[in-house]
């Protein structure tokens, strides 16, 4: 079996040369292992080559979310089932505009989804950043290439909540067949407003052991299966779940698994629920929960209640931070939508009255000009808390 190839990728528009890459990667006998150009060499755990998977294609590094990154091993086969069964949940395949970063999951699979469907991507140049006028810019030269009569793009909340911010961004989704926007959580009240404003919108939930997104608007894709285990952990199946991880034979036997059927399964470390509509429900990451005076509080609860009752916030995380009399206390990062009016955790109380648990109404606040981010779009928790902690 080839062993994977360090692919260094560009940040602006060389970022499609990886494309043959990529093509080679999945005939199954060139894997690669793709990692930002500007970033260090990746380095991976000790290996054996004859314990890597039949068709072994990239070897995709996590966002580290969970702790220090590792790299994911996907197959030809998981990558080009993930391709196809999005192709056909939004209505056959079309022409994909990158506007991710191309060493991430989601932004791999735009080339993938487009090397798949026979179509040539355009892209967003990313080295300045990412700005609603580069995007409405980056779509009107993607509508000129007509290799497919659907357009499409894939997102991050962040960048959705721009976009929507602004005139030029948000005529710009609406040239779109479809937006999937993942990566992090939506919050309900943007993706709204997004579809109130006609925007196409599909919120995905996935990862890079899934082969990026395969949960969409609720309900698994074609190819994949769920279910909430007795911890109420997220479990995924089906044919795009990961071989494991490279060189992490422990780690690959805590989190990977496959049943008689021969069915893969990844536990996650997602906590979630299906509702009533049989829709899968995320409610945060295990690790998250927050145990002040014993009662356990998870954010995602949290800071729905916030975007759904408190309408001077434009964006909330919510984190434990550290505490002497509770353990921990609920504390709420936010962004205001008049960065010249205050927010505080009376303010806060005072508006979820009734709504929320005691336990779970935040007692501090931390409002940021922009919440931190790290990855694909992810808050990073750490930074918050951190910050946090120096305004005590």
């Amino acid at each position: 079996m080839p062993v994977p190839r360090p692919l260094p990728v560009p940040t602006g528009p060389e970022a499609l040369t990886i494309l043959a890459d990529l093509e080679a990667a999945l005939t199954g006998r060139s894997p690669v292992m793709p990692y930002a150009a500007e970033q260090a060499h990746p380095v991976v755990a000790p290996y054996d080559p004859a314990d890597l998977p039949d068709g072994f294609a990239i070897a995709v590094g996590t966002s580290g979310s969970t702790g220090r990154p590792k790299r994911t091993m996907l197959t030809a086969a998981a990558l080009t089932a993930s391709a196809t069964a999005t192709h056909e949940v939004l209505g056959g395949s079309g022409t994909w505009l990158l506007a991710l970063p191309a060493h991430h999951i989601a932004g791999l699979q735009v080339l993938i989804r487009s090397l798949v469907g026979g179509t040539q991507p355009s892209l967003l140049d990313l080295r300045d950043g990412f700005t609603a006028a580069a995007f409405a810019r980056a779509a009107d030269t993607a509508s000129t290439i007509r290799s497919a009569p659907r357009r499409y793009t894939s997102l991050v909340p962040t960048q959705l909540g721009r976009l929507l911010d602004d005139r030029a961004g948000l005529e710009a989704l609406r040239s779109f067949d479809g937006v999937l926007v993942g990566g992090a959580s939506t919050p309900q009240a943007m993706a709204q407003r997004a579809r109130d404003a006609g925007v196409a919108l599909t919120l995905t939930y996935g990862m890079s052991e899934s082969a990026g997104g395969c949960v969409y608007d609720g309900l698994p894709l074609p190819v994949t299966r769920m279910h909430i285990d007795n911890d109420r952990h997220i479990v995924l199946g089906g044919d795009t779940i990961a071989h494991g991880y490279l060189g992490e034979q422990q780690l690959t036997a805590d989190a990977f698994s496959t049943d008689a059927d021969g069915i893969r399964w990844f536990r996650t470390d997602d906590l979630g629920h299906i509702d009533e509509e049989g829709l899968l429900v995320v409610d945060g990451r295990a690790d998250d929960v927050i145990n002040t005076g014993g009662i356990k509080v998870t954010p995602g609860v949290v800071e729905d209640a916030i975007a759904r009752h408190v309408h001077d916030i434009a964006d909330v995380v919510v984190v434990g931070v550290p505490d002497r009399e509770w353990g921990e206390v609920v504390c709420a990062a936010v962004t205001l939508l008049d960065p010249t009016t205050h927010m505080t955790a009376a303010d806060l109380r005072s508006q979820l009255s009734g709504i929320l648990p005691d336990a779970a109404v935040p007692k501090r606040v931390v409002v940021f000009p922009a919440i931190p981010l790290r990855g694909p779009g992810k808050p990073d928790r750490a930074a918050i808390r951190l910050a946090a902690d120096r305004q005590a």
